[in-house]
């Protein structure tokens, strides 16, 4: 207890320094766009990575794994799998009816359809 009123009358507004937190990041997020958050996401993300390895990755997959199993029942396992493969085929539906060369701006192009256009171009040099 001790240290949250330390915290509280170190601040000469006699804000805790949870509230001037609050406070500072409503006024970041009124001063930057999604951007600028994706940004510092990404940066952060690639500093994580080079400093661990696989290792560090899996243990904080299985912490989280196990977290999520004790929230969750089987229902729930059911449903974002129904989710995910519903995604999935949707995906893949587009990637099999999309003809167009940059495939829409939905994703990866089929393997089939990368095959046809290398061999087509393969063709142009010939």
């Amino acid at each position: 207890m001790a240290k949250n009123d330390n915290n509280r009358n170190n601040n000469q507004n006699g804000m805790s320094l949870e509230e001037a937190g609050r406070k500072g990041g409503e006024a970041t997020a009124k001063n930057h766009g999604r951007e600028f958050y994706e940004e510092i996401g990404r940066k952060g993300g690639e500093a994580t990575a080079e400093s661990h390895d696989r290792e560090f990755y899996e243990k904080i997959g299985k912490k989280g794994g196990e977290a999520t199993a004790k929230n969750h029942d089987r229902e729930f396992y059911e449903e974002i799998g129904q989710k995910g493969g519903e995604a999935r085929a949707r995906q893949n539906d587009n990637n099999n009816n999309n003809d167009d060369d940059d495939n829409g701006g939905r994703g990866k192009m089929s393997r089939s359809e990368a095959g046809r256009k290398g061999g087509k171009h393969s063709h142009d040099n010939d």
